[in-house]
Parts: structure tokens; sequence; C-alpha cells
């Protein structure tokens, strides 16, 4: 499944977005009693979960290379406080 087949640019929203349309499409499922009807929007809630995990996955690695620069000039600067 493609992220690029959803009918809306979902890409640029935000991670609390995101999962505010992924709750209202879940809640819209739940209240179907033709599962049938269903399958599009069931597909469409997946494909919106794989753009969700992209995201999260991408803001977690953005969060670890901050945290070791951040680490990396710590350990500098005590290093140079040491030498002097």
């Amino acid at each position: 499944m493609k992220d690029k087949n959803l009918p809306n640019n979902y890409n640029l929203l935000s991670l609390e977005e995101l999962t505010n349309k992924a709750t209202e499409i879940v809640e819209d499922l739940e209240s179907q009693k033709n599962l049938e009807n269903s399958i599009e929007k069931y597909q469409n809630l997946l494909k919106l979960n794989n753009i969700i995990e992209k995201k999260f996955q991408t803001g977690v690695k953005n969060i670890n290379k901050k945290t070791k620069e951040n680490i990396f000039k710590i350990i500098s600067n005590k290093n140079a406080k040491r030498t002097k």
C-alpha cells in the first residue's frame, strides 16, 4: 500500500492531526453495519497508519540525532575545561 494513493495530502499534517483523522475513520467504521461498504475506508486507515508510523520514526531519529549532538557538546566542553 502506497501512501501516495490517499486522496488527501496527509503528509503535510502533524502527528496529532493524523491521529485525529485515524480516530474519525475508526469511529466511522465501528458505526457501520454493512462491512462490505467499509473496505475502502479500512484500506485508507491502514495507509494512514503507515504515514503515522513513518512520521513517528522520523521524529524519533531526529530526537536521537539531537541528543547525540548535545552529549558530544557536553563531553567536548568538559574535555576543554580539563585541558585548561
